[in-house]
């Protein structure tokens, strides 16, 4: 992750296998996915392998950010394929999601763009101060978790502890991170035109009159 605003220490945390930047003012995207959306052992396994090819490299560091491109890549192959018990396809529970990223919105950060898929949840927006992503992510995780699972009649985990974000670097790298979330519905192949997917910021511009 090279930026011409290089991340300071106290900025960085780590939970499992990824890193995590927060920063307020920054604008950054963000995948929550189901606990069940991808297999913890696979996503154990593939980090192994791509480590392991990463340390018999003289540049450890390139190839240490291509190692997590292509981690991440995995991974979203694996949720767009439909993997798990995809409870976010059923409407009443995406609206819980979709109100719950709403609810704050322009009070503890500037949402930008979402996409509400079977088995993740894609967001962007723009962190204010008080407010790190950190617990913005939290605050949606465990207060969705209780409600879906009461919409469901089920009980346990719901979300994957692990979540993954990327600050956005440029104009051209927000444009491209706004395209991915909102045509992924349609990479998916889950509908022909990004408009007809119903729980996304694309979805919405078109609802409005």
């Amino acid at each position: 992750m090279s930026s011409p605003c290089e991340p300071g220490p106290a900025e960085w945390r780590s939970r499992g296998y990824l890193s995590h930047f927060d920063r307020p003012g920054l604008i950054q995207a963000i995948t929550f996915r189901l606990y069940d959306s991808v297999p913890a052992h696979v996503i154990a396994r593939w980090k192994a392998e791509l480590q392991s090819t990463a340390a018999k490299s003289a540049n450890a560091s390139a190839v240490a950010r291509e190692t997590e491109v292509e981690l991440h890549r995995q991974i979203a192959r694996c949720e767009d394929a439909g993997y798990g018990a995809c409870w976010l396809r059923a409407h009443h529970v995406a609206r819980i999601i979709e109100d719950a990223l709403l609810y704050f919105d322009g009070e503890r950060y500037r949402l930008l763009a979402w996409c509400i898929m079977p088995n993740h949840v894609h967001a962007l927006g723009e962190t204010m101060g008080g407010f790190p992503l950190g617990k913005i992510a939290h605050s949606w995780k465990s207060f969705t978790a209780t409600q879906a699972d009461e919409a469901l009649g089920r009980a346990g985990t719901f979300w994957l502890r692990e979540y993954h974000d990327r600050y956005i670097r440029d104009a051209d790298h927000f444009d491209a991170a706004v395209h991915y979330i909102e045509q992924n519905p349609v990479k998916a192949r889950l509908v022909r035109e990004a408009r007809d997917w119903k729980f996304s910021s694309v979805a919405r511009r078109s609802a409005e009159p």
